[in-house]
């Protein structure tokens, strides 16, 4: 079992101030496989009070200090890379090879952008007679999740690390050991103390304390609307910033007369990966009446192909779920869309055949589905893609935006007739023929989906404040 009961503060591994034990289950065996200790309201205090001191002196660096150290970070990650992707198979069941390929390799790409940017990043202009400078925010409360871990941490610390902040990380506590590799890297890439602090902890405990504290300047939350709203909530009586990367549902528009055999594989690419676990999975695939029988068998047969296994062996196939709770809303919403008439073409509820323990989930589609059905409206988080049918270009634009979500949506087809839907689509990423973002630009959500970009310089931006400067002496 993996061990790591302690808390990283002040430069330091402390031993928690009345926290509690907390198991972390292996969503493959569903055996323990990782111990914490989920923080009190003493180890927060601590946290924030070494973030605060810190500060005084961290934000006072020079950029070049500021790229040195992320350069450092780097280095030590790399270092790090193939214990990230074991322990990521252990506690969320990521097969190994998704993880040396793109959970681990995406933080490290955080951190590398980071440093690339802030070389460039503009801390000043003269507008008018004003001297306008960005100047780093403070204590940053970061509260990541569990199903792209390294990814959204290393989103939030390298540009708040790039603007000169302090932070403390409560990462999500169904992923606590590659945050608890991430802090050794900090460590031992010699992070000042108390620039950069870790206090394991759950949503309603270490999360409530850290949103609510009032020697916080901002928080930076990645997770589900539901929970990004508590945040908002919490927050308010501080006046305190929050930034958020929230829930998505991305619509998948496949254009008329486009190659299916083409357009359909790569779409579902996006809803395979991670088992489904992802914020811009494109799970609402809508297609053109004349083509929609066709590209539901083109579907099928590619979900049908998706091998489910052991997330500790190399290979192609996709693991199980993160959790208990997570496995069994999926199984709800599957059995949701049958009860409200979608036509289940592969898949459903239940685990794969010859799979008799663990959270696997059968990759599933439906056909026969309205955008008002539950599983066309809800998050599912899992490898789960609706076809929804429509009869023209206006139509289908109408169908994707009728979300709560923003967070993003893609278009298949020739590149030019696709152009023509980016200017009408609400959401923050558009993807032509790919469905990912890209480091250097920003990422986040309309609507329910968030508010406030990471990635790139406008990520680095999110995390300073802006001071204007009138009457100084030339």
């Amino acid at each position: 079992m993996h061990s790591y009961l302690q808390h990283y503060i002040n430069g330091e591994w402390v031993d928690s101030d009345g926290g509690e034990r907390h198991e972390v289950i292996n969503p493959a065996t569903e055996e323990a496989c990782t111990e914490i200790t989920l923080g009190s309201q003493a180890d927060v205090d601590k946290a924030v009070a070494a973030a605060k001191e810190a500060f005084k002196t961290f934000s006072q660096t020079s950029v070049e200090e500021r790229v040195a150290l992320l350069e450092r970070i780097a280095d030590e990650y790399k270092k790090r890379m193939p214990d990230i992707a074991a322990v990521m198979a252990d506690e969320m069941g990521c097969p190994v090879a998704i993880g040396n390929a793109a959970q681990a390799p995406a933080g490290l790409g955080h951190i590398l952008k980071a440093a690339e940017v802030l070389k460039d990043f503009e801390f000043e202009e003269q507008v008018g007679a004003a001297r306008v400078v960005h100047e780093p925010i403070g204590v940053v409360a970061m509260i990541t999740p569990w199903n792209w871990p390294l990814n959204q941490i290393t989103a939030k610390v390298a540009p708040a690390l790039a603007a000169g902040d302090t932070m403390v990380l409560k990462p999500s506590e169904e992923t606590p050991g590659s945050a608890a590799i991430f802090a050794e890297i900090m460590d031992a890439a010699g992070v000042p103390a108390g620039v950069f602090n870790m206090v394991q902890g759950d949503g309603p405990g270490v999360g409530t304390m850290l949103t609510k504290h009032e020697d916080v300047d901002m928080v930076s939350f990645t997770g589900s609307t539901r929970a990004g709203i508590m945040i908002a909530k919490n927050a308010a009586d501080t006046v305190k910033r929050v930034h958020q990367e929230l829930g998505g549902k991305t619509p998948n528009i496949v254009l008329e007369g486009s190659d299916l055999s083409e357009a359909i594989p790569n779409g579902l690419q996006g809803v395979i990966i991670n088992s489904g676990q992802s914020c811009i999975a494109p799970t609402r695939m809508l297609v053109h009446e004349s083509q929609y029988d066709e590209a539901v068998q083109v579907a099928k047969s590619v979900m049908e192909s998706v091998p489910v296994g052991d997330p500790k062996e190399m290979g192609q196939h996709i693991g199980p779920v993160v959790n208990a709770k997570q496995y069994e809303k999926i199984q709800d919403l599957i059995q949701k869309g049958i009860d409200e008439g979608g036509k289940l073409e592969t898949g459903g509820t239940g685990r794969p055949d010859g799979v008799n323990q663990g959270f696997y989930v059968k990759p599933t589609v439906f056909s026969n589905v309205t955008n008002d059905m539950t599983i066309a409206r809800e998050e599912i988080f899992g490898p789960v893609v609706t076809l929804i049918k429509y009869k023209d270009d206006d139509e289908a634009v109408e169908i994707a935006n009728d979300t709560a979500y923003g967070l993003s949506a893609c278009v298949y087809g020739p590149p030019e007739r696709a152009k023509a839907f980016t200017g009408k689509l609400r959401a923050g990423l558009i993807g032509v023929n790919n469905w990912g973002p890209i480091p250097d630009a920003p990422f986040g959500g309309y609507k329910q989906s968030g508010n406030g970009r990471e990635m790139g310089k406008y990520g680095l931006r999110e995390f300073m404040e802006v001071k204007s400067i009138v009457g100084e002496p030339a």
